[in-house]
């Protein structure tokens, strides 16, 4: 009985909410006004949940926020939020540049989640950049990367104006803004010392909570994220790099050597978007390596674990991710 319960549990069935689905049409072909009054009330639930959703040490402190365009593409404008601490005032401050997930096709930078993790930060003394990128509904992952690349640029090259201590950077990120923070430090510690260090250039520590290092990973079978895969492909879709597999190419994982900076990974071993093993790997890899690696795992963790569960473990979680940015 109780594999039997794990293998539901563990099902496309219930891991894509299929089953919202089958009650959907169901109800429609019994009753169309029920049908449509269940799928609103299931809309607005899950609004709400996603409006309420904040990491369970999150402060309601009122921080300094300003918020900046660090780059203008043909469609859109994109914006960096930059939270200050309260206190100490000081001329410059130690910085985290915050990337949100979303599967690189949703999510945005002031999102509740997103929010309470940038407050976190502060409370803990750091200033906290938290940018939006263009999603790979119409753009490629190479868009995408630049635009990374592009809101780490302007925080560094507006540094005085904006009291930022940029010789002291962790890059940090959730599930798919993970994997971009992971790529930008893997990749540009690997090219030779002249040509990566103005990338990496005051760049102390990356973090990725959630995040698919090998994105190959997100494809087996054992995944039951149907999101996941869509979005994964979506974004990779008319890459205008030239190469024979482009999901080997935009992997942390292939350009990890011994010249990454240290790293956190924080992982749910019940993931079922990104696979527990990317980041597996991605830790044994550091420890060959003799890369300073801590590895934080939430035995009952799903994805997003951080905003979805209270419990201790997410707690001391959160503690030693800010403990590990302070270290290094």
């Amino acid at each position: 009985m109780k594999d039997w319960k794990e293998k539901l549990k563990n099902s496309y069935f219930i891991v894509n909410k299929l089953y919202i689905f089958v009650i959907f049409i169901w109800l429609s072909v019994a009753d169309f006004a029920l049908g449509v009054f269940y799928f609103l009330m299931s809309l607005i639930i899950y609004i709400w949940k996603i409006l309420n959703s904040k990491v369970p040490i999150s402060t309601e402190e009122d921080f300094t926020l300003k918020t900046h365009i660090y780059k203008s593409t043909e469609n859109i404008d994109l914006k960096v939020d930059i939270w200050y601490p309260n206190s100490p005032i000081l001329e410059s401050y130690p910085l985290v540049y915050f990337c949100h997930g979303g599967g690189w096709v949703s999510g945005f930078r002031n999102q509740p989640n997103n929010v309470s993790w940038c407050k976190y930060l502060a409370g803990k003394g750091f200033v906290v950049a938290s940018i939006d990128y263009r999603y790979g509904f119409k753009n490629t992952m190479t868009d995408i990367f630049s635009d990374y690349i592009d809101g780490l640029d302007f925080l560094k090259l507006n540094k005085n104006k904006l009291k930022l201590d940029t010789s002291n950077i962790t890059l940090m990120g959730l599930s798919a803004g993970g994997h971009l923070s992971l790529l930008y430090s893997t990749y540009y510690s690997s090219l030779d010392k002249n040509e990566g260090k103005e990338y990496m250039e005051g760049i102390k520590s990356v973090v990725g909570y959630y995040s698919p290092t090998d994105l190959k990973d997100i494809l087996i079978d054992d995944n039951k994220s149907i999101f996941a895969k869509l979005a994964l492909r979506q974004t990779l879709k008319g890459s205008s790099v030239e190469i024979d597999d482009v999901y080997d190419y935009y992997s942390p994982i292939d350009y990890l050597t011994e010249n990454m900076v240290p790293v956190l990974l924080a992982h749910g071993k019940e993931d079922n978007v990104v696979p527990f093993n990317s980041s597996v790997k991605f830790a044994k890899k550091s420890i060959e390596l003799d890369i300073p690696c801590e590895f934080l795992i939430h035995k009952k963790g799903d994805h997003s674990f951080d905003t979805k569960l209270k419990d201790y473990t997410t707690i001391n979680i959160l503690e030693k991710t800010a403990r590990f940015i302070k270290k290094y």
